[in-house]
């Protein structure tokens, strides 16, 4: 009777290419993309494996918020498409 229902153990696990998250295999096939169109392949993996341990690194501590932080701003407003915050380079706000 019990075996009737399967319910998942993890619902939040992230969704997997291979043994990586797409994030970090999105930061793992642009170096390795570029290394094989410029024919530099040993230098393009050796890129991709340092991206992503870069990216493996800076998600670990705190789930990636400190990327959100940087990307929000150091990258275009239209970027994480944020309403309600205003824009990064707007430094001092009145209230």
């Amino acid at each position: 009777m019990a075996d009737r229902y399967i319910v998942p153990r993890r619902l939040d696990d992230p969704e997997l290419i291979g043994f990586w998250t797409v994030d970090e295999f999105a930061g793992m096939l642009i170096p390795f993309a570029w290394g094989i169109l410029t024919q530099h392949i040993i230098i393009g993996t050796g890129l991709s494996v340092i991206a992503w341990f870069g990216l493996r690194k800076a998600k670990s501590g705190n789930k990636g918020a400190k990327l959100v932080h940087a990307a929000y701003w150091y990258l275009p407003g239209s970027f994480l498409g944020l309403k309600a915050t205003p824009p990064s380079h707007c430094r001092l706000l009145a209230g």
